[in-house]
């Protein structure tokens, strides 16, 4: 089952250090010896970088107390000093970049990785997942945790490693040059800056996720009312969704001022803490040298190093925020990927092997909630290369047959068969692969029509599209366009019309060409003519293969070998259209009813 609340509520915190040890295997892949390699050398990098770094204030030292005196050699000894502190900062800079050279591929790489799991995982998942989610609030879920699996691989490694390799190697030459009080003050100083930004930065993140969900409900509203477009003319509402979106980007926007603010809090914060370390350290050298202890040049050497260690350590609060917000958003991502498959395979399931195509429905109960049973214990017997047809009342679980079918749900209790093969017991993919269906609401993708033709089967050629497409009689519109099967039908395919589209779809399962056919009230959203030239070629697409119709208008299915009658969900009658005509039940009366709707159709038009 789906969460019912939206994935980046307030009430999906998950624990920073769980969420850690799932991302580790992104950072040392454990199939990949090349990205290992790179993790490596990029590592040798920062270790060369920092050293580089470290011995810089020692050259400005060397260089300010040389200036103190006179003498050739003593100039050239800074001018050395002073080249050497400029190259050092440029191999400082140098290494650095390689290093994120050399790095680059490994981000990517997990970035890639953890995207395909979830879109994975997303395909795997049950149609009641599907049917309840917010498509725009997972898509941001989604790209957002993406995006930090390549800011955390950055940040640990880049950031938080150098920086504690530095404070090390900073308090062992601070304790050499100016004792432990020097130590022990840079210490508390770094103590009081961690605190200070773990503080505010926790409050900080209740704000961010608040803005998150707020964002994301702003974006699912933006694509629900976008992909309603039709409904929303049809009502007049523009200025309804308008202003139902803009309360959504008006609660984002307080919220972010909110989060801004708090940022503005932080940086004052840890500015007050470095330049009071910086103050009292400087003093005190400037009073050691008053006294005749240090020189002028460790006045520099002091500031250098103080700035150095500062400035990832300024950066550490940007860092903290950063890996703090993407556990955050890796966490809601892999809520996803941790969302139980309600459908699936099981062990080492064989694959559905077909002699004869046959179907029995034995004993079957179901209900989309437990406390709202659709099917009674409904039992079907549909034999190989039969044509039969399932009506009844709305409501009757017409559908729903569909649906277990090709199993997006199991049945609470008995039986699903396809030629004597439970089908919980065989694999989801070869199940399907046996099944071509043409629904009611034929829905394309946003591609081409030999794209949407061909998607029937993986690698099927040019000829097997227009081989499928004279099939379903959709040649004559192909032929009109200039584009031919290059033409764009448009999202969901908006650009053809529904009697166009549903020939798509009969040509799309010419070319799956499977055993079993279900026709899902194909023909209930087109007018008469139209439904007559599409049964025609529903007709011939039915030939030799086991039909199961599910109609609402009988006449289509007066020819059927068999009529499963149903209401509230159990089989009220069976048998050709003449022997239920005969038999005067629920079948008689629903026929007698829309032929006189017909009829009073004809008057009217007359």
């Amino acid at each position: 089952m789906p969460p019912e609340t939206a994935i980046n509520a307030p009430g999906a915190r998950h624990d920073g250090w769980s969420t850690l040890s799932r991302f580790l295997p992104y950072l040392w892949p454990r199939d990949d010896r090349a990205l290992k390699v790179r993790i490596v050398v990029a590592c040798l990098f920062i270790l060369i970088s920092t050293a580089v770094q470290l011995a810089l204030p020692y050259l400005l030292k060397w260089a300010v107390d040389a200036m103190n005196t006179t003498g050739p050699r003593l100039l050239s000894f800074v001018m050395l000093a002073v080249l050497g502190y400029s190259a050092g900062r440029f191999l400082g800079t140098a290494f650095d970049n390689l290093r994120n050279i050399v790095f680059e591929r490994v981000g990517q790489d997990a970035t890639r990785a953890l995207a395909e799991n979830v879109f994975a995982q997303l395909h795997r998942l049950s149609l009641r997942f599907h049917l309840a989610r917010r498509t725009g609030e997972v898509t941001k879920t989604i790209e957002r945790g993406t995006k930090s699996i390549d800011t955390m691989l950055y940040f640990m490694l880049f950031n938080i490693a150098p920086t504690v390799l530095q404070l090390v190697v900073v308090a062992v030459i601070f304790q050499l040059n100016f004792g432990w009080g020097l130590v022990a003050a840079t210490g508390f100083a770094v103590v009081a800056y961690i605190w200070v930004t773990r503080t505010i930065t926790e409050w900080r993140t209740k704000l961010r996720e608040q803005m998150n969900r707020l964002d994301g409900q702003a974006l699912a509203r933006a694509v629900d009312s976008l992909l309603n477009y039709e409904t929303v003319k049809y009502f007049g509402a523009e200025a309804r969704e308008e202003a139902r979106y803009a309360k959504a980007t008006r609660a984002y926007a307080a919220a972010a001022v909110k989060s801004e603010n708090s940022l503005g809090m932080l940086n004052i914060a840890q500015a007050l803490v470095v330049n009071l370390l910086m103050a009292g350290a400087l003093a005190y050298t400037a009073w050691g040298w008053s006294k005749g202890e240090y020189s002028a040049g460790q006045l520099v050497f002091v500031q250098t190093y103080l700035t150095q260690l500062f400035r990832p350590l300024d950066m550490l609060g940007m860092v903290y925020r950063n890996i703090r917000q993407g556990l955050i958003d890796m966490a809601a991502m892999f809520k996803l990927l941790d969302t139980p498959q309600e459908v699936a395979d099981a062990p080492a399931a064989p694959a559905l092997v077909i002699r004869r195509p046959s179907v029995t429905f034995d004993n079957v109960v179901f209900g989309y909630d437990p406390d709202r049973t659709i099917l009674h214990g409904l039992s079907l017997d549909i034999p190989a290369g039969h044509k039969v047809a399932i009506v009844g009342p709305s409501g009757a679980g017409k559908s729903t047959i569909a649906r277990l079918l090709f199993r997006f749900y199991d049945p609470q209790a008995g039986r699903i068969l396809i030629d004597g093969q439970d089908i919980r017991e065989v694999t989801q993919t070869s199940l399907r692969s046996a099944i071509g269906i043409v629904p009611q609401d034929s829905v394309l993708f946003n591609d081409t029509i030999g794209y949407n033709i061909a998607y029937g089967r993986d690698g099927t050629s040019d000829e097997q599209v227009e081989s499928a497409a004279r099939g379903a009689a959709l040649m004559g519109l192909i032929e009109r366009l200039p584009q031919r099967f290059a033409t764009e039908v448009g999202e969901r395919g908006l650009k053809l019309s529904g009697g166009e589209k549903q020939r798509v779809a009969i040509a799309r399962t010419l070319v799956k060409n499977p055993p079993i056919l279900l026709l899902d009230e194909a023909t209930s959203a087109l007018d008469t003519r139209t439904e007559q030239d599409i049964l025609a070629t529903l007709h011939a697409l039915a030939e030799h293969r086991t039909t199961i119709s599910i109609a609402h208008r009988l006449s289509t299915i007066a020819d059927a070998d068999t009529i499963f009658v149903l209401e509230l969900g159990r089989l009220a009658e069976q048998g050709t259209h003449a022997e239920l005509l005969r038999r005067d039940g629920l079948y008689a009366e629903m026929w007698a009813r829309q032929a006189n709707e017909q009829a009073e159709l004809g008057v009217a038009a007359e």
